[in-house]
């Protein structure tokens, strides 16, 4: 493989990144040993002396972000790492609030460059230890890591954390997690300690979850058994358990099961919490790309979903959105996905009245002729394809009146695209 000239103090992130690229020669490889010898060498391994890890295969940046915004309204110090990102690299840490500044993640990845010697390391792996040492270096109260694939070998697991969350369980990653929920729901239990506890938002709980609670010892508390929560009104829920109770709590702007979630994380941790700073956190969680309108007639929403359970939800959405609003416009969907991904499904659950099919490009990208033939096999009509997501969503608004609803949907890459362009 060639070798690329390292980076050194005086290069720009793009640089850096274009180096990372290169250095390993698979983007994801499992396992911790590589990535959590140079942790050891730089003393990352415990990046705050409270650690939430947050896994799941839909909801884990919206649980990530409530549980952040209420610690934060708890005037604790506060890092979150999560990814991919859409715009910058940038964004997958945060601390305080604040998104990472170029210069300190260069920094790290310096100081990480120094100590992996001849170790090979991913993107990934590169990535989360840089936030590791972002979090070790801002002397942090509470640390919160999204876990990026699966949960036993991603990187993340390296840090033993104090709670250990699941968000929920539905297929996807079928190349590294297996093909059925209880494979995905054994590799996504690894993330459980002895020394930790887990926190469970999935209803239909694999028995590969619990059996692997059990065999660590990892006392667990699951939703609609040790906790519950309901929906009151329109704009209230409850939460509860044996250890809290919260009544009158504001609907939060990302999915009620995921915010749920994340009090449970809170009411089961020893961090001590009121219920203000859990309102106003709940108040102020929302997050890019999920069920986003970045523009109003015609309507525009971007949506990261791109799998089944993630488009099952945005579907709903929608449909609670246009009675709402009373909209009878089309709606108009600008879709784009990589091709390891459950296509078939995922499109069988949206339901549009216009199609914009575009490529995406690289290795995972999916061709749009692709989704045109599972839309066809859908008995769907008005299709069109493109060579890229820009020249789609321009043709989607070109062709919407000012009372339709154009959906942005299907992959990160698809919604990055489309969020560039208006420079959110």
């Amino acid at each position: 493989m060639q070798q690329h000239k390292k980076p050194d103090a005086m290069s720009d992130l793009k640089t850096w990144l274009c180096y990372l690229e290169q250095l390993h020669p698979a983007t994801i490889e499992l396992g911790l040993e590589r990535v959590k010898t140079v942790a050891k060498r730089l003393e990352l391994l415990q990046p705050a002396p409270y650690v939430f890890t947050v896994a799941g295969t839909n909801g884990k940046g919206t649980t990530c972000r409530t549980l952040e915004m209420m610690l934060l309204n708890a005037n604790l110090k506060v890092g979150v790492y999560s990814s991919p990102h859409l715009l910058r690299f940038t964004e997958r840490v945060r601390i305080n609030n604040h998104e990472s500044k170029d210069q300190d993640t260069i920094n790290a990845f310096i100081e990480i460059e120094k100590a992996r010697g001849d170790i090979s390391l991913t993107y990934f792996e590169y990535g989360t230890l840089a936030a590791l040492y972002q979090f070790k270096q801002a002397k942090l109260d509470v640390a919160i890591l999204e876990v990026g694939l699966g949960g036993r070998l991603d990187a993340t697991n390296i840090v033993d954390a104090n709670v250990a969350v699941i968000t929920s369980i539905d297929i996807d990653h079928t190349d590294y997690l297996g093909d059925n929920r209880e494979s995905i729901g054994r590799e996504k239990a690894g993330i459980f300690k002895s020394n930790s506890i887990a926190i469970i938002g999935e209803p239909d709980i694999p028995a590969s979850i619990l059996d692997v609670a059990k065999s660590v010892n990892c006392p667990y508390y699951r939703v609609n058994q040790e906790w519950r929560y309901k929906q009151i009104d329109k704009n209230l829920w409850q939460f509860d358990s044996p250890v809290k109770q919260y009544q009158h709590l504001p609907m939060p702007n990302v999915p009620l099961a995921n915010a749920a979630t994340a009090v449970a994380a809170l009411t089961y941790s020893s961090i001590n919490i009121t219920q203000e700073a859990i309102s106003q956190g709940l108040a102020d969680a929302s997050l890019t790309g999920r069920f986003q309108i970045i523009q109003n007639s015609p309507l525009v929403i971007v949506d990261v979903a791109h799998n089944p359970h993630a488009a099952s939800y945005l579907a709903k959405q929608l449909a609670n959105l246009k009675k709402e609003r009373a909209i009878a416009g089309k709606v108009r969907f600008v879709i784009g996905m990589l091709k390891d991904k459950d296509i078939k499904s995922t499109l069988a659950v949206l339901n549009g009245d216009n199609w914009y099919c575009a490529s995406l490009y690289g290795e995972r990208g999916c061709e749009a002729e692709v989704l045109k033939h599972y839309l066809l096999n859908n008995h769907e009509h008005n299709i069109l394809t493109f060579d890229t997501v820009i020249d789609a969503y321009q043709k989607a608004v070109q062709d919407a009146q000012e009372d339709d609803i154009i959906v942005v949907c299907g992959s990160f890459y698809t919604v990055s695209d489309v969020l560039a362009e208006f420079d959110c």
